[in-house]
């Protein structure tokens, strides 16, 4: 049913105890990276979490993870408090036995009978059930807590406990003492003598206690929790009943939203419902209590979901009472994704006609980029590095090469008469790019996404926020001409890389620009989106004994100190072992060493040594700055086996005068770009000619080395018949498959 309004809370006009007493911070948390700050949090486990799918018992495995997580955050230093059901179902489940075995032993002493009658349960009183709950039920709470040598504490409450202000003065004076005890109180209903809900009973702004929502959610304000985290079945709030077809998962939800959203039915278990949770939730959320409500049901993510909210990932629905000044994440996609679309069906020309636009904004503002810039560098006391010229040249190469990108036929079969078949290229869809500080990427993987026809989301590093903005709006300014402003997004909210990683039904690709750290923890935040990337850029440079000093020393040189930072530097220098004591050698040793650049020795190179560098602890070291590893192996072969086992297949290069040599090499080493007598920077997409790259790719399948336009497309297959069937090449059909290759046209075509 449709959500109503649940009006305003009179603080003013409540009870005493009822009023929440101000925090610190005074509000509740506006942003779920600020749930980390969190120092007294009440969990309340519904009864779908508690008990079993038979609704007779408790689900253990699950109940032991949430105790485990709860402890782990106690002995953290935060304050913890549990409200809990289950007291019903485990004296269900208790009765149930007590009952059965009752009734078979006195029909196994009944005289005259032979034979056991049919056993037939009465139905259990859910009072009783809780009579006889309450005790296993807590019981089994102290025996799991202890495990972690963590204390706990039983309170039984009912509503008409709050209706006394003496009660509530000692409810909350109990409660303080245990959490100052560092005690975990676990609350719940008196089911054994709570009376039947009374249907709108509150008390003007008082919530009343009818379920443990309610229940958690009057706890949470008295006792000023900074969060109040509502475990049930259901991954959160929803726009529509859970299990429609066009049910949205709500990331955050704000008072004033309940009147856009509808309920579906209530929990398999429990008096409680969806409704009734948001009613408790934003009750609590006024009070000055954080709220979360999410599932504790789920196996992949039970053992952590209590963890993960604390740490404020996205997790199930937050609720907050600041609203963003502009869209959602999410919206942002959307908005991204339907514009992509349209971009994708421009004209070729179109699409060239924004990426030259923007080429001409790159020069045209470039005071206003390099001020935005300056103020981005202050605080690293570093000079500007940003040439906005640099950038315009290579934009308007990709300008030239998207002519033919989009729609262009790659195969063309004649599958039988008048059926024919295309392969043809068309965009990924929506492309996430995160990078860190360098904002040259933005106008780079905009033009590229631009000629391709994608979508783009873009999540830059802070330190350049303010560079990052003006390119981003040169680039929607460009993007206008043909009405796709749209096309391409910046994420400029508190959205952590983890949560982005995690809209797999929203996002087709990840493109990491960064360190091999951010390349590493992306590709394992990413469970369901491919990553394009290499977590790693160890390179190496074999110099062959018939290797020319003059060009060993200029590609050493360029390799390792042109840019030590970069991927496609040097870590690891082959030298092959006749050349060791040459003046070849002594040269390379020399030059090294003007450069600055620290040598650690690989185990065969400090055998030959009576006084080494210090050996190095992995050959497989990525650098990053003015060090290298070098080792000596006894042939070409040697070489390419030891790039196997400890490169990661980015870039490495031979040094030698003998082309068999070279050829062999190229041949037989598997990495993404292999050189012969050039230096390994050249591993880079505008070196390359492709006017820009995403990254370099070290993967297996889709595109490899540095990924430009191309890499961006997949591809499609188009069938145009005339009302052809497979029916029709069966046994008894009347046609033939012919399968002939037919030239291909040179034009591309649109796409949707």
């Amino acid at each position: 049913m449709a959500c109503s309004s649940l009006g305003a809370f009179p603080w003013s006009n409540v009870p005493f105890f009822t009023v929440p007493l101000a925090r610190a911070h005074g509000k509740s948390f506006a942003h779920r990276s600020d749930l980390r700050q969190a120092k007294r949090i009440l969990v309340k486990l519904g009864s779908a979490v508690v008990t079993r799918g038979d609704e007779c018992g408790l689900a253990l495995g699950r109940l032991a993870s949430i105790v485990e997580q709860v402890a782990m955050l106690q002995n953290q230093g935060r304050e913890m408090m549990i409200v809990t059901s289950g007291a019903v179902a485990f004296g269900k489940q208790r009765l149930r036995h007590e009952i059965l075995l009752s009734q078979s032993v006195r029909q196994a002493l009944h005289s005259g009978q032979n034979q056991l009658k049919d056993m037939s349960l009465p139905v259990l009183e859910a009072r009783a059930c809780a009579a006889a709950g309450q005790s296993g039920l807590m019981a089994l709470y102290e025996a799991m807590f202890t495990q972690y040598s963590t204390c706990t504490a039983q309170i039984l409450v009912t509503n008409l406990d709050f209706h006394d202000d003496q009660k509530r003065r000692n409810l909350n004076s109990t409660l303080h003492e245990l959490l100052r005890m560092n005690i975990v109180p676990i609350i719940n209903t008196n089911d054994a003598v709570v009376p039947p809900p009374e249907p709108n009973s509150d008390l003007q702004g008082v919530i009343s206690i009818k379920d443990n929502d309610s229940l958690a959610a009057r706890l949470a304000v008295e006792m000023r929790a900074d969060l109040l985290i509502a475990l049930s079945d259901v991954e959160g709030l929803y726009d529509s009943p859970p299990g429609s077809d066009d049910a949205k998962l709500l990331d955050t939800f704000y008072p004033g939203d309940q009147h856009s959203i509808t309920y579906g039915t209530k929990s398999r278990v429990g008096i409680g419902g969806m409704e009734a949770k948001v009613k408790a939730a934003l009750w609590a959320l006024q009070g000055g209590t954080s709220v979360v409500i999410a599932n504790g049901t789920h196996p992949k993510v039970t053992g952590h979901v209590i963890t993960d909210i604390v740490e404020g990932k996205k997790v199930g629905t937050f609720f907050s009472e600041v609203k963003p000044a502009g869209p959602t994440v999410e919206q942002q996609t959307e908005m991204a994704r339907s514009a992509g679309r349209t971009l994708a069906s421009l004209e070729p020309e179109q699409r060239s006609e924004i990426i030259c636009a923007l080429a001409d904004l790159l020069t045209e503002r470039k005071d206003e980029i390099l001020s935005a810039n300056k103020k981005d560098m202050e605080p690293c006391a570093n000079q500007t590095i940003f040439s906005p010229l640099n950038l315009s040249i290579g934009l308007r190469q990709i300008a030239v090469s998207s002519q033919d990108s989009v729609g262009r036929v790659l195969r063309r079969t004649r599958v039988a008469n008048n059926l024919e078949l295309e392969q043809i290229t068309v965009p990924i869809g929506v492309l996430l790019v995160i990078f860190e500080s360098r904002p040259d990427c933005l106008p780079q993987v905009s033009a590229l996404a631009i000629a391709s026809g994608n979508a783009l989301l873009l999540k830059g590093g802070k330190e350049a926020a303010n560079t990052n903005r003006i390119l981003h709006e040169l680039a929607q300014e460009a993007l206008s001409i043909h009405g796709v402003k749209d096309a391409i997004q910046l994420v400029s909210t508190r959205e952590e890389v983890e949560d982005l990683c995690r809209l797999e039904k929203m996002i087709d690709l990840i493109i990491p620009r960064g360190s091999s750290q951010l390349v590493r923890d992306i590709q394992r935040a990413a469970k369901g989106i491919p990553v394009l990337g290499h977590s790693e850029g160890i390179c190496h440079v074999y110099v062959d004994h018939e290797a020319s000093v003059d060009k060993a020393i200029k590609i050493i040189r360029d390799s390792k100190c042109d840019y030590p930072a970069a991927c496609n530097a040097m870590e690891t220098l082959l030298v092959h072992r006749e050349l060791l004591r040459t003046p070849l050698f002594d040269q390379i040793i020399d030059m090294l060493r003007t450069e600055h650049v620290k040598i650690h020795a690989g185990p065969k190179f400090a055998s030959y040594l009576t006084f080494s560098p210090s050996e190095v602890k992995s050959l497989r070291t990525e650098y990053g700055d003015l060090e290298c590893c070098i080792e000596v192996v006894d042939s070409m072969t040697e070489a390419v086996d030891h790039i196997h086992k400890y490169g990661s297949s980015h870039t490495d290069v031979i040094v030698t005068e003998n082309e068999d040599t070279a050829e062999q090499f190229l041949q037989q080493l598997d990495s993404a770009c292999v050189f012969w007598n050039a230096s390994s920077r050249f591993a880079d997409g505008y070196r390359f000619g492709l006017g820009a790259e995403v990254g370099i790719s070290t993967a297996r399948i889709h595109a490899r080395g540095p990924v430009g336009l191309d890499g961006l497309l997949t591809t499609k297959w188009v069938l145009r018949g005339e009302g052809h069937t497979a029916a029709d090449f069966s046994e008894q059909g009347s046609m033939t498959y012919l399968h002939e290759n037919l030239p291909v046209a040179q034009t591309s075509l649109s796409v949707l």
